[in-house]
C-alpha cells in the first residue's frame, strides 16, 4: 500500500500533483503557534502491489491479484474531520481518554523504537502519541513527519475498524485474510517516499523519528507526505 498525507483536498503529490476530484472538502492545516498547536490533514490510501509488479513473489498462493487503485480518500468521509462523528465507529475511545491510559503509550514508544510496537496497547501510536480520535485532527502538532506518521497509523486503524483492511499476518490468516477490527500494529512498517525519500530501511509503526526524520520537512512543497506501507503476510502453499 501507499499512503499520502496532504493539506490540499484531493491533491496527490505522489502522482505529480494531480487533482483526484473537485468536490468541496475541508482544507488541511498545520498551524503551530504559542496558542495553537493543532493540525489537520487528509489521507489517501492506494493499492500498490509493488512486489507483484517486480515478480519478487512467484508463489501464487501468496500473491493477491491486485492492480494500482485508490482504496480510500478521506475527503469523501464526513467522519474524518469531526471528532464526535469519529466516535460513532470508535466508542471505546472514551475508555482511554485519561492520563493513566496515555502514560502507557511511553512503553509502546520504547518497544517500537527497540523492535516492534505493543499490539495489546492498541490505543497508542507509539512515539507519535494517541491513536484516538481516529480522524485527521492532530492535537499538539510538533512536526510534519510525526503528525503524518500518526495519521498513517490512524488510517490503518480506521480501515481495520471498517473491515476494509484485513489480518494477513496471523497463523489463522495463512490461507485467507481475516477480518480484524482492531489494528495489529506489528503487521505494518512504513518507508517515506515524499518529499524526501528514505531508502535505508522501513520503520515499524510508532518508532521514534529523530534518527532519520531531520531535514524531511521544508516549506510549501515539503509539507505533504507519502509513505510506502509494508504489510507482513503469512501464507501457505499447497
Amino acid at each position: 500500500r501507499v499512503a499520502e498525507v496532504v493539506r490540499t483536498p484531493f491533491c496527490s503529490p505522489l502522482l505529480g500533483g494531480v487533482t483526484l476530484g473537485s468536490l468541496a472538502a475541508p482544507s488541511g492545516t498545520n498551524i503551530k503557534t504559542s496558542n495553537n498547536r493543532d493540525a489537520f490533514y487528509h489521507v489517501h490510501w492506494y493499492i500498490y502491489p509493488l512486489l507483484a509488479w517486480m515478480n519478487l513473489l512467484t508463489d501464487l498462493a501468496c500473491v493477491t491479484p491486485e492492480s494500482f487503485d485508490i482504496l480510500y480518500i478521506t475527503e469523501l468521509d464526513p467522519l474524518w474531520d469531526d471528532d464526535e462523528l469519529a466516535f460513532l465507529i470508535n466508542p471505546e475511545a472514551a475508555l482511554f481518554a485519561n492520563p493513566i491510559a496515555q502514560a502507557a503509550c511511553a512503553a509502546d514508544c520504547a518497544a517500537a523504537t527497540l523492535g516492534f510496537p505493543l499490539d495489546p496497547l492498541f490505543w497508542c501510536a507509539g512515539c507519535q502519541g494517541s491513536m484516538y480520535p481516529i480522524d485527521g485532527n492532530v492535537k499538539h502538532h510538533e512536526g510534519g513527519v510525526d503528525s503524518s506518521l500518526l495519521l498513517v497509523q490512524r488510517m490503518a486503524a480506521k480501515l481495520h475498524r471498517q473491515l476494509i483492511a484485513r489480518d494477513t499476518s496471523s497463523r489463522g490468516a495463512m490461507c485467507l485474510p481475516l477480518p480484524l477490527p482492531i489494528l495489529r500494529k506489528s503487521q505494518y512498517k512504513t518507508q517515506m517516499l515524499y518529499p524526501v525519500p528514505f531508502t535505508l530501511n522501513a520503520q515499524p509503526f510508532g518508532r521514534v523519528t529523530i534518527p532519520w526524520g531531520a531535514g524531511r520537512e521544508y516549506p510549501v512543497r515539503g509539507e505533504d507526505w507519502a509513505y510506502l506501507i509494508w504489510r507482513k503476510k503469512a501464507c501457505c502453499a499447497f
